[in-house]
């Protein structure tokens, strides 16, 4: 039996469950977002990391001139790295050829909570028919859809983004968890209006009460990247390519 969950946080993994499985982390403010991007505008690697422990682990194995770091720590830019969480401060002149360390207080975190699973991809908005597509050519019979959340707490984009990936799935055959269910009469009544219920949520009510409707168009723009990353090794790749030299020392990696 194929078997498709949808997590409303991702306080709800239980690793040992995911053996086997393929998981997809969604952070749509702004962690997968922002690392499909740093990906897709030709970063040479791209290191989703879980604290900041662990990006200054990383950082010591690498040449620091050629590294960027960014992120945020409970939604305030981190002191003496070099750019925030927005997809924007990561344009192709800046990461071109750069190592970027990433990390957030819930996103990248999702990410090392799921390393158990066979694969991790991550998902967002922009790339939600792409991330099903894929999952689909892959023939998993198992499924995680992962909402990063926020502290604990269940976060409408993210769920938006899980449905708009379930949306895209032929999901006839799949044993559907309650999640899942909740996600399809979700989605059914809302994939029209992606941008109107982004702007109901508490996060992207920020983005427009803080004049941010850029980003938060960028965020908001479904089905235009056809970047599926993959965490191998404690870095991104794109799913499909074959598998380089995983990062020593570097475990999968965790407002994101």
């Amino acid at each position: 039996m194929k078997r498709l969950r949808v997590l409303m946080t991702r306080q709800e993994v239980v690793p040992e469950r995911l053996t086997g499985a393929t998981a997809v982390v969604i952070d749509v403010f702004m962690a997968t977002t922002t690392l499909v991007t740093i990906l897709e505008n030709g970063a040479r690697s791209v290191y989703p990391v879980a604290s900041l422990e662990e990006a200054d682990e990383v950082l010591a194995k690498l040449d620091a001139a050629s590294v960027l770091r960014g992120g945020e720590q409970d939604a305030a830019r981190i002191e003496g790295y070099d750019h925030g969480p927005f997809p924007e401060e990561y344009a192709p002149e800046v990461v071109r050829e750069k190592d970027v360390i990433f990390v957030t207080t819930n996103g990248t975190r999702a990410i090392a909570d799921t390393a158990s699973a066979d694969r991790v991809l991550l998902g967002n908005l922009r790339n939600a028919r792409a991330v099903a597509r894929h999952l689909e050519a892959s023939g998993t019979d198992s499924i995680y859809l992962v909402c990063a959340g926020s502290a604990g707490r269940f976060t409408v984009e993210d769920f938006l983004g899980a449905a708009t990936i379930l949306s895209y799935l032929d999901v006839d055959g799949w044993r559907l968890n309650d999640g899942a269910w909740m996600a399809l009469d979700f989605t059914e009544r809302h994939r029209e209006d992606i941008s109107g219920v982004l702007k109901q949520s508490r996060a992207g009510r920020w983005f427009v009460d803080n004049d941010r409707m850029d980003a938060f168009d960028f965020v908001a723009d479904a089905g235009t990247s056809g970047l599926v990353p993959e965490v191998v090794g404690g870095k991104l790749r794109r799913a499909g390519e074959s598998e380089s030299e995983p990062f020593p020392g570097a475990s999968q990696g965790g407002i994101g």
